[in-house]
């Protein structure tokens, strides 16, 4: 059997989430992101969502093995060179989210705990809270909450700067390999965001509040901006760097534009890159025939 000689690949990204049917969170957020960045796309969704700017009217639950099925697709032909994990509602999809990284032996994995939406409409299981401490927090190499899933997560609220570097070494302690720690709810025209991670790097970043009524999708955006940058090739502080600075000029090329009544989304594609190429190496196939129906 003759294999087609290649010499270039996509880096290629992984997203692991719900869908948001009004497109500005979720795997479709993700996927504008990705694409924005240069990056191949791909999805495997946990749940199906009704929503738009207003909020959420009703989550569908994927079940397990349809989840597993999807990872194990994309991953037994495309591969991937980063995953964004996102919305996970139930401890079986935890469960299934966290086998997955270890039969795959996934890197450069970016999780977003998504509990809450910026409605306020709660998006996961009590139940699922533990389990994805315990199951994912040492299997990913960053996770990035924002201040109100950090309390959730510590059992305390946070309301200031101290708080925040508390609550990252509490994360630590909990098994999380690295922490972005996202203050943007603190009030104030400055927000920081804290990087910290196990081996002992704390980097603090601030910027001036851009004031936009289109925050929708905003953490969604971020965590796969990163994962994108992780696949272009970037260091964990570097990724962070540039997808914090990807989210801004989002933000910024959005904050005038009407979409729906509510909080409309961040424009994702305000300066997009061509498709990126990168060496190919002849591993990463699979043969031919493995494909034929």
């Amino acid at each position: 059997m003759t294999i087609a000689t290649f010499k270039f690949k996509y880096p290629r990204v992984l997203s692991i989430a719900g869908s948001d049917s009004g497109g500005g969170a979720g795997i479709q957020a993700d996927l504008k992101t990705f694409s924005a960045l240069g990056c191949f796309g791909m999805t495997a969704i946990t749940a199906l969502t009704a929503q738009n700017t207003c909020g959420v009217r009703a989550i569908h639950g994927v079940p397990p093995d349809m989840l597993r099925d999807q990872i194990d697709a994309v991953m037994e032909d495309i591969g991937a060179d980063a995953v964004k994990i996102g919305m996970l509602h139930s401890p079986e999809i935890v469960r299934t989210v966290a086998e997955a990284i270890n039969r795959h032996h996934l890197k450069n994995v970016v999780f977003d705990p998504v509990m809450v939406a910026t409605s306020g409409a709660v998006l996961i299981d009590n139940a699922a809270v533990d389990v994805l401490v315990r199951e994912l927090f040492p299997r990913v190499l960053l996770i990035t909450p924002n201040l109100d899933e950090a309390a959730l997560l510590v059992g305390r609220p946070l309301n200031s700067a101290q708080d925040m570097e508390q609550a990252a070494q509490d994360l630590l302690d909990k098994g999380a390999l690295a922490v972005l720690l996202k203050g943007g709810h603190l009030p104030g025209d400055t927000v920081i965001d804290l990087l910290m991670t196990a081996t002992g790097e704390t980097v603090w970043m601030q910027a001036s509040r851009i004031h936009s009524p289109n925050t929708h999708g905003t953490g969604c955006t971020l965590s796969s901006a990163i994962a994108a940058h992780l696949a272009l090739g970037a260091s964990l502080a570097e990724a962070v760097q540039h997808a914090r600075l990807y989210v801004r000029e989002a933000l910024q090329a959005g904050a005038q534009v009407q979409t729906g009544k509510g909080s409309g989304p961040l424009n994702h594609g305000h300066a997009p890159v061509a498709m990126r190429q990168v060496p190919f190496r002849p591993e990463a196939l699979i043969p031919a025939a493995e494909c034929a129906t």
